[in-house]
């Protein structure tokens, strides 16, 4: 029977934790190593709702990529959310383990699941932080291009078709749109880096005003598609993943989550 640390190895061994970027905190957060597994839910973000469903489910583990624990813990009370997700976590047997930037930055991660949903191929990583023990190179967020080159309007199609979304927010730098960047949630602060890869275009998220100014100026398409669209593609491959490591566990893929906002 499969046990929590047992899942942690293997996660470790897909997406080491020793990538994690310096501020981040990704690892086994919650619970004992020793807890057996027989059910376990998938999730982007381990929220109160997703937490409720995993007990309704029977889940006696969560696998995320979002940290339940960010900031520094000085307590542990019902006077905070992250406080109450712990509590609630602990109270009914449900540990936590979080692949985050290592998630990231991994080959078969977020980033190279991103860049297929949106028709881009021979992706490379958009900053290279280290060769991984397969030789491949890993880091944060990935290059690649199109078969062809296309129009924006036409390539912003093909992104809500890939991601299900309703709408993206567009900045057309007048340029047509073959060698793409792209980075899972909130990667606006690499824009240098990718107009110095030869991209024409930039998919990633929580872009701010000035990042747009910076990119007209420098002729590069941004493309936001949302933190939780851009990143939620990697649940599939983490169940996918653990599924066929622990065939005894039934792996499932939580429901009540999704985009905080909506377009009107």
């Amino acid at each position: 029977m499969a046990a929590v640390k047992d899942i942690f190895v293997f996660l470790d061994g897909k997406a080491p934790f020793q990538y994690q970027l310096g501020f981040d905190n990704a690892g086994f957060l919650v619970g004992r190593g020793d807890w057996a597994v027989t059910r376990l839910l998938v999730a982007l973000d381990i929220t109160p709702e997703v937490i409720q469903e995993a007990v309704e489910r029977g889940c006696q583990l969560i696998v995320s990529h979002h940290p339940v624990i960010w900031d520094k813990l000085g307590q542990v009370t019902d006077e905070s959310l992250t406080g109450r997700k712990v509590l609630a976590l602990i109270q009914h047997g449900i540990a936590a383990i979080c692949a985050h930037t290592n998630l990231d930055a991994v080959e078969e991660g977020v980033n190279t699941q991103l860049a297929r949903r949106v028709g881009l191929s021979d992706t490379v990583p958009l900053e290279e932080d280290g060769v991984d023990d397969q030789g491949r190179p890993y880091g944060i967020g990935r290059v690649g291009e199109l078969p062809e080159a296309m129009s924006l309007p036409d390539f912003t199609v093909q992104v809500k078709r890939g991601l299900g979304l309703s709408g993206v927010r567009v900045l057309d730098a007048g340029v047509p749109v073959h060698r793409v960047a792209v980075g899972g949630g909130s990667c606006g602060g690499m824009l240098g880096q990718v107009k110095a890869m030869g991209c024409d275009t930039f998919l990633t998220a929580e872009l701010k005003h000035d990042v747009y100014l910076e990119a007209r100026a420098l002729g590069v398409n941004l493309l936001d598609a949302g933190h939780y669209s851009t990143e939620a593609v990697v649940c599939p491959t983490l169940a996918a993943w653990l599924g066929e490591a622990f065939p005894e566990v039934e792996v499932l893929q939580a429901q009540r989550q999704g985009e905080v906002f909506a377009y009107l």
